[in-house]
């Protein structure tokens, strides 16, 4: 049975995501497979590429012959280059920066009020009004 190793298409039109997956070469592009060892998401910027090394290193040592994707995939993690005995083998992916958190502008007014002061002016509003009843109750008898 001839093992590959191969993208599998997932995701929608225009939209593709895809996982690395081990299946045996006679069935469907996105049929049953054997086991998933990564994804690739080509339309994030920068492309997001995750491989599970053990298990793509394992696969490729008991004979699974890679696509021509996938090896492109498998040389910028630095798994074909350890595969073929390279000792220097590094992942070449590019990694997206950190976000910075957060922070409003404090010059401009703020719209919306915190809950806690939304809160506290509740009740000290309705305190006056249960008052004024009361005081117009003792003033009719």
């Amino acid at each position: 049975m001839a093992v590959k190793i191969r993208l599998k298409r997932l995701g929608k039109i225009r939209a593709p995501y895809y996982r690395i997956v081990v299946a045996d070469s006679r069935t469907k592009r996105d049929g049953r497979v054997i086991e998933e060892i990564g994804q690739y998401h080509p339309t994030e910027e920068p492309s997001i590429i995750k491989v599970d090394s053990d298990r793509a290193q394992y696969w490729l040592s008991v004979g699974a012959q890679p696509t021509e994707q996938v090896t492109a995939l498998l040389k910028l993690t630095g798994d074909w280059g350890k595969f073929k005995g390279d000792k220097n083998a590094v992942s070449t992916v590019r990694t997206a920066e950190a976000k910075g958190e957060f922070v409003a502008d404090a010059s401009k007014k703020s719209v919306i009020k915190p809950q806690a002061a939304k809160k506290a002016e509740e009740p000290a509003a309705e305190a006056p009004a249960d008052e004024a009843p009361a005081a117009d109750a003792t003033d009719a008898e």
